[in-house]
This record gives structure tokens, C-alpha cells and sequence, in this order.
């Protein structure tokens, strides 16, 4: 799934480079021939009103409309498993190669301030 969304990073940024030669259209051509029919049709439909049809995940946040991408969506990411969307742009998701290399750790928080704030709230 890795080097499917890599093919589709290298895609977007050939065709929406400013000029385009004879050989980056050759390789435009190598790179849709490399992508299943589904992927390069939603891709396209994003393409065609003006989108990019990949974004980058950073801070459980889509780099492309702001906002926060569910836990799970970016765990999937980080293990590979398989491609995703954004729910809220409908882009294809990428992790930077950072956010691969350290996940943030997850801090649970602490009870006691929150029991402080029920006794508080119970005497007033």
C-alpha cells in the first residue's frame, strides 16, 4: 500500500508541476499504468474540480482542509495496512516520513483533577 500512495504523491506532483516535457508525460503515462482503476478514478474526480488528490497527515491533522483525522485512520497509516481517505476532503492520506518514524505516545489523563473539580462543584 506504501508504494501505491507514493506512486500517487509522484503523480500529483508531476500534474500539477507548471510545465510538463515529453518525459514527464512518458512517466505520467508509466505511473497510471502502476495504479488500480478505482484509485486513479477518484483521484482524477478530485483532479478535475481543482483538488489535490493526496494530503499529508500531520498532528492527526489533513494538511489539505484542517482537519483532525480519527486515531484509528492514522494507526492504519503508520502500520501500512492499507490506503485511506479523509472523511472530511475525501483525499488519499499519507504519513510525513516523521510522523512514521515517531508516533507521539499517548499520555492518559490524570483523575485527580477531575475528582477535585466533582468535590469542588458537590461543596459549592
Amino acid at each position: 500500500m506504501k508504494i501505491l500512495i507514493e506512486n500517487l504523491l509522484q503523480l500529483q506532483s508531476l500534474e500539477l508541476a507548471a510545465q510538463t516535457s515529453a518525459a514527464a508525460e512518458k512517466q505520467i503515462a508509466e505511473l497510471r499504468q502502476k495504479i488500480p482503476a478505482q484509485i486513479l478514478g477518484h483521484y482524477d474526480r478530485l483532479l478535475a474540480r481543482g483538488k489535490k488528490g493526496v494530503s499529508k497527515v500531520h498532528n492527526q491533522v489533513c494538511c489539505e482542509c484542517h482537519m483532525q483525522v480519527p486515531r484509528n485512520t492514522v494507526l492504519t497509516l503508520i502500520r501500512g495496512d492499507d490506503i485511506q481517505i479523509c472523511e472530511s476532503c475525501g483525499r488519499y492520506l499519507y504519513l510525513s516520513t516523521e510522523a512514521q518514524a515517531t508516533p507521539e505516545p499517548v499520555v492518559p489523563k490524570s483523575k485527580k483533577s477531575a475528582r477535585k473539580r466533582e468535590t469542588k462543584l458537590q461543596t459549592a
